[in-house]
């Protein structure tokens, strides 16, 4: 049995010295005569040549584990009914990867039968390649023998998550991915499969002169031990939308596609399990932003829209109370009836306001008040407005 992998580039350990040394230039020219150096570019340890592998080699979560096996026929006796069988025995299962379950009608003396075996990873730690033999001599006498191969599946990858809510519904996701192996690895592709609650959008991209490129350059390369953000906005999707606002526990994101390539173009892909986040918590009454300016003059009014929505189990009769701040204050009437507001189901708000001081001002001073259970909520920073001075005309 023995393991297929890449070939890798020859490496060399150069030896050189000054002119002024006592072997002179003799070095140089027997690196320059060294027909496994780079012409041009002697002292440069990595040669033209390949070099088959020399051991087994590290296998990683992910990749494909090829291996060659040949039964010979080292006696001088036909063999008939040769059955070869390859199974790969993990923790959790046991894989049957021989290509044929026929058997071979007669084997003769110095042949050998061939075959081989491809099976991805899924799985890290211990695995137990299985090989056995069935079978019968010249004789009749059926014989049988096993050959066990014992290598190790290491984890590539370290993948953290970190989950960011925002006040539209939005959810951002930070992925922060880290190469914990001893060799390069070129990232093919990062993405997000969104459940079926959300759509998704990757700010993992600039646009530059009408192209979209790559945050981290044309070369995506990931050096050992180094590690790299994405970064993901997810909305919910327009049936899902209205319900957004009273989800509870716990809610499925999507799962995370990683494929990257090592060495001379090795493949190796990864999917992460489901990711879940906790839903954040709004209480009975939640009161969102819908519009709102950035910027406004100082002592003009200005519009907001903002959503309210019944998160609780019970129907509200609300009422809504605006409350003048030192800065912020409200044009309308305070104590407006708002009316029954039933469970999950929202209304939207319009409503006006003005600023007396310049500066980066906070919204407060909305009152909501259920008058079945006589319960008061309050709701101050919604939002922040920049106010400045308004153009004097000439």
């Amino acid at each position: 049995v023995m393991r297929l992998t890449k070939p890798t580039l020859f490496t060399n350990i150069p030896v050189t010295c000054e002119e002024r040394d006592l072997p002179g230039n003799l070095f140089n020219q027997l690196m320059k005569d060294d027909p496994s150096t780079v012409k041009g570019a002697e002292t440069l340890m990595l040669g033209e040549m390949l070099t088959l592998p020399q051991n087994f080699g590290n296998i990683f979560l992910g990749e494909t584990f090829s291996s060659y096996i040949s039964v010979h026929n080292d006696s001088n006796q036909v063999v008939k009914d040769i059955l070869v069988k390859a199974d790969l025995q993990t923790s959790s299962q046991r894989l049957n990867l021989s290509a044929s379950s026929a058997a071979v009608a007669e084997l003769k003396p110095d042949c050998c039968i061939d075959d081989v075996i491809h099976h991805e990873v899924k799985e890290i730690g211990t695995h137990i390649l299985v090989c056995a033999v069935s079978y019968t001599t010249q004789t009749g006498e059926k014989m049988y023998f096993r050959k066990f191969f014992k290598f190790q599946v290491l984890k590539p990858l370290d993948v953290k998550t970190k989950f960011y809510n925002a006040e539209t519904d939005e959810v951002f996701l930070e992925a922060q991915i880290q190469n914990i192996t001893t060799s390069p690895m070129f990232m093919e592709k990062v993405s997000l499969e969104p459940s079926m609650m959300y759509n998704v959008t990757e700010l993992n991209t600039v646009d530059t002169t009408g192209k979209s490129e790559s945050t981290f350059g044309s070369r995506t390369y990931l050096q050992p031990m180094d590690t790299r953000q994405y970064l993901y906005c997810l909305k919910p999707k327009q049936e899902f939308a209205e319900k957004a606002g009273v989800i509870k526990g716990v809610t499925v994101i999507g799962k995370l596609d990683i494929v990257w390539k090592t060495n001379l173009g090795e493949r190796g892909r990864l999917q992460t399990s489901q990711l879940q986040r906790m839903a954040p918590g709004y209480g009975d009454v939640r009161l969102s932003l819908e519009t709102i300016p950035d910027t406004v003059n100082l002592e003009e009014p200005f519009d907001i829209t903002c959503k309210i929505t019944n998160c609780s189990e019970r129907t509200m009769d609300l009422v809504l109370e605006m409350c003048n701040t030192n800065s912020i204050h409200w044009c309308g009437v305070s104590g407006k009836q708002l009316g029954k507001l039933h469970p999950s189901s929202s209304l939207h708000l319009a409503l006006t306001l003005l600023s007396s001081v310049q500066g980066l001002q906070s919204v407060s001073g909305l009152r909501l008040t259920d008058t079945f259970l006589k319960r008061t909520y309050e709701y101050d920073d919604i939002a922040q407005v920049c106010v400045v001075s308004s153009k004097v005309k000439q």
